[in-house]
């Protein structure tokens, strides 16, 4: 299994974190996951919401526990976008 692709959107606020996310999902084959690093809290609805639009699974939300505040977002990229 690959490595997952990391998209980093620590630092950035609404909506940047879903548009890295999307402009990376767009490269990426069906199955592979992908885990967004962000720092905005936002990212607890915003990022879910645009995964059921576009029908990619949402896997998992963490929270780092650093200093930093970082959450990790885990998303399955869907076999037929729905874009």
């Amino acid at each position: 299994m690959p490595e997952p692709a990391i998209v980093d959107a620590r630092g950035l606020l609404c909506p940047l974190p879903v548009i890295r996310t999307q402009d990376a999902i767009a490269g990426l084959s069906p199955g592979c996951r992908v885990r967004v690093l962000a720092t905005d809290p936002g990212v607890h609805a915003d990022i879910p919401a645009w995964c059921r639009v576009h029908g990619h699974t949402l896997e998992a939300i963490e929270h780092s526990g650093d200093d930093d505040g970082a959450i990790s977002v885990w998303i399955r990229v869907a076999a037929d976008e729905a874009s």
